[in-house]
């Protein structure tokens, strides 16, 4: 009778803390000026596992070996995402300070109105909130085809002499996108619960591919430690670049992922202020850490370069069939694609929370249509579908011309870290300013050393990133190979003020803020 006495008395005061936690996060977003929409049904592993998924690690680190290997050699693979993963912990560090102390599905975009006075408030928001939303759609479309072109790789692999063709890849592009939108109509509980497995798949398969390959790889034919971290792994094959900007090239790599999409998620987590951006702190850090070790062995067991990227066109499980043979490659590489289709499942779920939060404030021209949430599953079914559709359509440029395709993919890393550093410049530029009250969250850095070197670190690295990604990686510069990404991410900007001031003034006024604004800004529930 005690036994059981003390368990209903135990899951109780288990109850009563997560109402109490709950009311907490709401009573803080109701500050911010938003009305509570969301369940909290993300618990602490779950925003973890979301954190890390969102980032990919092994494929992430599959789709991108490409370009530091074949352009910069082995040493850039090697060098370069060390020191792009210790500059990106900065970045991670300074956008989970401000996460912490706005955690709404807005993200940076509803924090960038807050640090900045009221008179910017809108013109901001309306910049980065354009920014973030089409920098991830087309995160989501370029992660979803190449997950579809990993797919075709391993048919490849199996058969050497089956033929791809466009059409073949926009097909599954299209289907797997179909099928991640349906995925995400499902309501929080269970989208929570699907999450929560996602870390253990995603670092098991890493750990799995380090340890395989390390046992079938015969001691004489790994490299020397001098090709994998010293000069003579180095070869400039961009065919014009010096070696300097040959050797950068390899941060494209570690810079290609989304560093805030766990803020998106902030309305359905449980202590959010604490587990979203402690979530984007482990992240970062485990994935920079844990994706060096798997960059050094695949790089040790690589093998020839000059039979790479092989028939497949993935250098990554050209390496795997190389040392595992084919059938144990491909059962491990089936791994592979399941973090990227986790990558694109949490991306998917994080844009339509920013295209929801968008909305709700009235800066899509569809006078808050978007910015509903259902009744049955209390998720915003209208912004996933959105997301969805909108993600579709830069696939299926690849039929006309994949150079355009490419253009728009090309969108994602520049459009996505301007977007991040807007606010954690305005942080310190605004931080005396008599309108401008920045209420520090539980996780903080403080405003002495600490804090102001990680903030000028990140934005400084960011900037100089995005010289990196403007550049053509090949010389001479043709049609073909010409980078659009500069041109593209200026050209969003551009179009986005001429926008605002034209029509967008009229009904966007910038997200919610404390000082009013609370009650026309929640979004109405429908089914």
């Amino acid at each position: 009778m005690d036994a059981a006495f003390d368990d209903k008395k135990q899951d109780a005061f288990v109850d009563n803390a997560s109402v109490n936690s709950t009311l907490d996060d709401d009573r803080v977003l109701q500050e911010i000026g938003y009305v509570p929409s969301f369940k909290r049904e993300f618990s602490n592993l779950a925003t973890i596992s979301f954190a890390f998924s969102i980032m990919g690690l092994c494929s992430s680190i599959a789709t991108t070996f490409n370009t530091p290997l074949l352009l910069g050699g082995p040493a850039s693979v090697t060098w370069c995402w060390i020191l792009g993963a210790c500059m990106c912990f900065t970045l991670g560090a300074s956008i989970a300070e401000i996460v912490s102390a706005f955690p709404t599905c807005g993200g940076l975009y509803t924090a960038s109105a807050q640090l900045c006075p009221p008179r910017h408030r809108a013109i901001v928001g309306w910049v980065v909130g354009w920014l973030n939303i089409l920098g991830q759609i087309a995160g989501v479309s370029s992660t979803e085809f190449g997950l579809a072109n990993m797919i075709w790789a391993a048919v490849v692999v199996a058969k050497p002499d089956y033929e791809v063709t466009p059409g073949k890849v926009v097909g599954v592009f299209a289907g797997l996108l179909v099928f991640h939108g349906i995925l995400n109509c499902l309501a929080t509980r269970w989208l929570a619960r699907l999450t929560t497995g996602f870390v253990f798949v995603n670092l098991g398969t890493t750990a799995l591919i380090i340890i395989v390959l390390l046992a079938t790889t015969p001691r004489s034919e790994m490299h020397a430690a001098s090709y994998v971290f010293g000069s003579p792994g180095f070869l400039n094959q961009t065919g014009g670049w010096n070696d300097g900007i040959a050797f950068l090239f390899g941060l494209l790599s570690v810079q290609w992922t989304d560093y805030d999409a766990t803020a998106h998620i902030s309305e359905e987590v449980k202590r959010a202020a604490y587990a979203a951006p402690s979530a984007i702190f482990i992240a970062v850090i485990g994935t920079g850490l844990i994706g060096w070790l798997l960059n050094i062995v695949m790089v040790l067991c690589s093998g020839p370069l000059e039979n790479l990227p092989g028939a497949s066109g993935s250098a990554f499980l050209e390496i795997m069939a190389l040392r595992m043979g084919k059938p144990g490659a491909l059962f491990l590489w089936s791994f592979v694609c399941l973090t990227a289709f986790f990558v694109v499942q949490t991306a998917l779920q994080a844009c339509s929370r920013t295209v929801y939060a968008f909305s709700r404030d009235h800066g899509l021209p569809d006078g808050g249509y978007f910015g509903h949430v259902s009744r049955i599953t209390t998720t915003p079914l209208r912004a996933i579908w959105f997301v969805t559709v909108s993600s579709i359509l830069p696939g299926l440029l690849d039929l006309a011309s994949p150079v355009a395709a490419n253009a728009i993919f090309a969108l994602t890393a520049m459009a996505l870290d301007l977007s991040y550093i807007i606010p954690i410049f305005l942080r310190r530029w605004y931080r005396n300013h008599p309108e401008v009250n920045f209420k520090p969250g539980p996780f903080y850095m403080g405003d002495g050393l600490l804090g102001w070197a990680a903030n000028v670190n990140c934005i400084l690295w960011t900037l100089f990133v995005c010289i990196i990604f403007a550049l053509p990686n090949y010389l001479p510069v043709t049609p073909q190979n010409m980078n659009y990404a500069s041109a593209i991410t200026g050209g969003v900007i551009i179009l986005s003020m001429l926008w605002y001031f034209v029509s967008g003034r009229k009904h966007y006024k910038g997200p919610a803020t404390h000082e009013g604004q609370k009650g026309e800004k929640q979004a109405p529930v429908s089914a």
